[in-house]
């Protein structure tokens, strides 16, 4: 199973779109410990959101969409209806 996700900076509200095939909550886990450069700077994070894949393709093409306009679009919907929903 692979995973597309969508973190939350809890310190700066920036968003972070990974590919994994860990589950999200654990992936969440190792970035709000500093896994990359770009996490390390803006921890800690919220699980937002995620999507599971059978196909490691479609996952990738998916975290790939979510990063061009329309997909930013797409992400930032998904954002909002977080944040009126409480976090």
């Amino acid at each position: 199973m692979y995973f597309v996700y969508l973190l939350r900076s809890i310190k700066n509200g920036k968003t972070y779109t990974g590919f994994t095939s860990k589950e999200a909550s654990k992936r969440l886990k190792e970035h709000n410990l500093g896994s990359n450069k770009w996490t390390r700077d803006n921890k800690p994070f919220n699980l937002v959101y995620y999507e599971s894949f059978y196909c490691k393709q479609d996952a990738m093409h998916r975290e790939k969409f979510y990063k061009t306009g329309v997909g930013n679009k797409l992400k930032k919907v998904i954002i909002g209806y977080y944040l009126k929903s409480g976090e």
